[in-house]
């Protein structure tokens, strides 16, 4: 459990060499650039905006065609193929994929390129599509819909809202138009919106016709086509099939290149690391011959690093310790272990300029309490061989699954350890089978009692590992101080404390209240139970006259700041008695899978019965553990954050991001000096 030392690199190089040290460091993965440029140093920087962005883009345009192949060229992946990683490859392939970059960007552009054709394609095969169905209702019409007539008859051609017969419509030329005797309508179709016709009348007669059907909504078609509409209809269905056809030629080709898949990964990380190597570029303070960089790493690799950036590059190098009022990036170094908690960690906040890393104590605990919330034997080792089987199956999964997986797996084995301790298979499934397949039940004892059956006693232990828990806040507190020299501070904030909580411990178990609650009975002899009021006296008094210590001479103040801390007795036990949940938790866990047990149970001996029960008890016992898993994992969360972390930590540290090859796709295999 320890944060890795950093210091501070400046180097100072030939700036023909500079491309060259960047491609270095970026192998190396060990320096976080962290360029101070002064204003009078003398030191330019240099533009390279329009270099990075066309490296974006190229990186942009092969993730571009990879997601295009993958939409017409499916790549065939398992359920699990998320946590495989990204492939390791050898640097021979990368640095082919650098020098054939021109001729797999022109695949990536041209699958592009196509894609947007099948997108015009089927674009135009829907406007035919959309044009067809509008010509639907005037099928029936023998001349073009933009048809006028001759020289002395014309026609009108058009719509009328609503559905109407041919009565209605003579009616309503009758009615506006009085004096037009020669008029034939015809309806070419109906739906319940439009009336779809045809009227033909002298060219003389045609205004005052057509203003009389106007007079009932009449209008002229926004489009008219100067063809036949069931021959027009037959053009369009030709022009639509041959864009189909053309876009489906079109995906079979994109299709056809799939097997570039490979080249577009190793092209898409090529130009996204050299995008990056520009983004530090930009950053770089110059001058005509020279180039300025700074930055942290690790204490460990320091000296092999600006050695090999000295032989190397005939670079002055230079390192110093971090200032004391500079905040240097944050890098744990942990035990396989411990380092499975650090994403927990992570996840509140990386420890802050003085703090202790507090990994080892966390996830030590982390996994203790998991496994108290869960407590099923068979529930523990399903998780815990899951995640083995896992671990091996894919061992390139990304750094941060891998804790992740690690994790669950120690929180398996401890879920299966209080399982056997609290006689918890599967809940009450082995006494339930057994009673209703064999008709003698049979048990498998706990070895040391059953929470379901004495839940106070649980409740107790449940409060006393919580004790535990805070006690071991309260000393990674104390050795912080002592650390720094502050063993007053340690004494005052943490002994007092420690004296204050502990001799009211020892004063309650006696009692008769806590032995109603426990069902257990402490009788301490006399001397003892002077010792535990003298710690509590001695620990009350010390908080409430050094709390304030800082105050001097101001003794009423000092006293209100301690009988203010003092107070914060009751926030103890409002954290003591959030350990409560190991034992909600827990009992749930048991209640939940004892039900499920009984609801498979009903359906009897037969072999109707044991189908039904294997059904009930799969799925009951699946939710089970995922509903329990969640709660136990979010409960365990909780309990670090909020009690534990309360004692001593504060976080905010930053994580230490060193300047890398950050591919997306693949790995490159690489051999590095450090």
């Amino acid at each position: 459990m320890a944060v890795l030392q950093m210091q501070r690199i400046n180097l100072c190089a030939l700036k023909k060499n500079r491309k060259a040290i960047l491609e270095r460091l970026q192998e190396l993965g060990a320096m976080e650039i962290d360029i101070r440029l002064e204003d009078d140093s003398g030191y330019k920087t240099m533009d390279v905006s329009n270099s990075r962005a066309t490296f974006e883009k190229k990186a942009q345009t092969a993730d571009r065609a990879l997601e295009i192949l993958q939409r017409y060229a499916p790549e065939k992946t398992g359920m699990l193929a998320s946590l495989a990683g990204k492939p390791l490859i050898d640097k021979s392939l990368f640095d082919d994929a650098a020098q054939n970059q021109e001729s797999y960007i022109d695949t990536a552009e041209r699958i592009v390129a196509l894609d947007k054709q099948v997108a015009e394609e089927t674009a135009r095969a829907q406007k035919f599509r959309d044009q067809m169905e509008a010509l639907v209702p005037w099928l029936g019409l023998t001349v073009p819909v933009s048809y006028s007539g001759t020289r002395r008859t014309s026609v009108l051609i058009g719509t009328i809202a609503g559905a109407m017969n041919l009565e209605s419509i003579y009616e309503l030329i009758g009615k506006f138009a009085p004096d037009v005797e020669a008029v034939d309508v015809e309806i070419i179709s109906a739906d319940k919106d439009f009336t779809y016709l045809a009227v033909i009348c002298l060219a003389e007669e045609v205004q005052a016709v057509e203003d009389a059907l106007r007079a009932g909504g009449f209008a002229k078609p926004a489009q008219t086509v100067d063809k036949i509409p069931a021959q027009y209809r037959k053009e369009l269905q030709s022009e639509m099939e041959a864009s189909l056809e053309k876009a489906k030629q079109l995906r079979e080709e994109i299709a056809g290149l799939a097997g570039e898949r490979q080249n577009l990964r190793l092209v898409s990380d090529y130009y996204r690391i050299r995008a990056e190597k520009y983004e530090v570029l930009g950053r770089l303070p110059q001058t005509a011959n020279t180039f300025a960089m700074s930055g942290y790493v690790p204490a460990k690799d320091a000296e092999r690093v600006a050695r090999q950036l000295s032989e190397d590059f005939d670079a002055a190098v230079e390192l110093e310790q971090i200032g004391e009022e500079e905040e240097a990036p944050v890098l744990l170094k942990n035990n396989h272990f411990a380092e499975s908690g650090e994403g927990v960690l992570a996840s509140f906040g990386l420890p802050g300029k003085g703090e202790v890393d507090p990994t080892m104590i966390m996830t030590v605990f982390y996994v203790f309490l998991f496994g108290l919330m869960l407590s099923d034997a068979a529930y523990g080792l399903i998780v815990a061989v899951a995640c083995g089987v896992l671990l091996v199956k894919f061992p390139r999964m990304s750094l941060n699954m891998k804790k992740s997986i690690r994790l669950f797996f120690w929180c398996g084995l401890s879920t299966l350890f209080w399982g056997v301790m609290f006689g918890g298979y599967f809940g009450d499934a082995v006494n339930v089978i057994s009673r209703t397949f064999f008709g003698k039940e049979v048990s498998i004892p706990p070895l040391w009692f059953a929470p379901l059956d004495e839940p106070m006693r649980m409740l107790v232990w449940s409060l006393f590992f919580g004790l535990i828990h805070l006690y071991m806040g309260l000393f990674v507190k104390a050795y912080m101080c002592i650390r720094d020299g502050r063993v007053w501070d340690a004494i005052c904030d943490v002994g007092f404390w420690l004296l204050l909580l502990t001799g009211l411990v020892f004063i309650l178990m006696p009692t008769e209240i806590f032995a109603s609650i426990s069902q257990m009975t402490f009788v301490f002899p006399e001397p003892v139970n002077m010792l535990a009021k003298g710690m509590a006296i001695v620990g009350a008094v010390g908080i409430l006259l050094m709390s304030g210590r800082d105050k001097k001479n101001k003794w009423g103040l000092r006293i209100a700041l301690g009988a203010y801390d003092l107070y914060g007795i009751t926030s103890w036990l409002s954290d003591i008695l959030s350990y409560s949940r190991l034992l909600a938790l827990g009992l749930a866990t048991g209640v939940i899978a004892s039900v499920f047990n009984q609801m498979g149970s009903m359906f009897g001996s037969g072999i109707i019965g044991a189908i039904l029960f294997a059904v009930v008890f799969v799925i009951g016992h699946a939710f089970n553990i995922a509903i329990n898993l969640l709660g136990a994992y979010v409960h365990t969360c909780r309990l670090q954050y909020v009690e534990f972390f309360g004692k001593f930590y504060e976080g905010g540290g930053r994580e230490f991001n060193p300047f890398r090859s950050n591919t997306k796709y693949v790995d490159v295999k690489e051999e590095t000096r450090v």
